[in-house]
């Protein structure tokens, strides 16, 4: 059976930094291989929720934990400049010994940036400043003194230093298959489906190939991951409980995700194995989200170990 990456999002919202710090730790220990959190300033779906800033919260998890991958999915380019961005990854790269992927994206929450006072423009021009952002940033990983002038983001010999402890690996996230899946062919090492396209995976990793082989790059380079929810119950009665009570809470999103019992959840698993997916990264369903991943990490994981 082909082997998996299963990474899991970290406890965020309306959620104290006790719990998340518990919660990373177990997950670690468990054997996921990344830890995630999202990067958004306002709570999901409601701005007043509470909710822990992704990369001050990350650079916390990465001196608490030893092995684990770490990463936001995903950061929008209009929140941080992206020259900062990269100093920040090469620290925290530093702090956890070569263990950050960077997520990055165009953004979506209009209300967020608005309220912070960032700008937000149109979707064309979010994207053009995440092709540059992603552009500059490698340069800053791997030149001396790099230089970069685009429309959006200018840098002149800038230093970067230390460098990370290696080349961060880049996340691209979303599903536009025109331009968004085109820049994941041309800038990512894995391109990350949101989990409203999970049930279009399979035509999107097509359109992805085609855009790869059109830069002449072997679609085999590029990691594919799945954003999805997990509801996983300890028998057939268990898993259909909670699938109705997911349902209630998150309507046709949950339709496409991974459900059922761990070896209902296995074969979801192989099917997207099948399609060319690598790399899942989990939100699991539960007040206490640890309580399902100990079960699928337990039930589940070791097949595609």
């Amino acid at each position: 059976m082909a082997s998996a990456h299963f990474g899991v999002t970290l406890p965020q919202i309306k959620r104290s930094w006790q719990e998340t710090r518990a919660a990373a730790l177990e997950y670690e220990q468990l054997g996921f291989d990344s830890l995630w959190f999202n990067d958004h300033l306002y709570g999901i779906p409601a701005p007043q929720l509470p909710i822990l800033e992704g990369w001050t919260a990350l650079s916390a998890v990465g001196a608490l934990t030893t092995r684990a991958q770490l990463g936001l999915l995903v950061s929008p380019v209009g929140f941080r400049n992206p020259a900062l961005l990269a100093k920040m990854v090469a620290t925290l790269d530093h702090i956890t010994a070569g263990r950050v992927i960077v997520g990055l994206g165009g953004g979506w929450f209009q209300m967020e940036f608005a309220g912070y006072g960032f700008d937000f423009p149109s979707l064309p021009v979010r994207l053009q400043q995440l092709d540059e952002a992603a552009a500059l940033m490698r340069q800053m990983w791997s030149e001396p003194a790099a230089s970069f002038a685009g429309r959006h983001f200018t840098i002149d010999s800038v230093f970067c230093e230390p460098k990370p402890v290696r080349r961060p690996p880049i996340l691209i996230g979303g599903g536009g298959e025109k331009v968004l899946l085109r820049l994941a062919a041309k800038h990512a090492d894995i391109w990350n489906n949101l989990a409203v396209h999970q049930a279009e995976l399979g035509a999107k990793i097509e359109r992805l190939h085609a855009h790869c082989r059109g830069l002449d790059r072997d679609p085999a380079s590029l990691t594919v991951s799945q954003q999805c929810m997990v509801v996983i119950g300890d028998s057939e009665a268990d898993a259909a409980a909670k699938v109705a009570k997911a349902q209630q809470v998150f309507g046709g999103h949950l339709g496409s995700g991974i459900a059922g019992t761990a070896a209902q959840c296995a074969e979801k698993i192989r099917q997207h194995l099948a399609l060319g997916c690598t790399m899942f990264v989990i939100e699991f369903f539960g007040r206490d989200p640890r309580e399902p991943a100990r079960l699928f990490a337990e039930q589940v994981m070791p097949a595609f170990r």
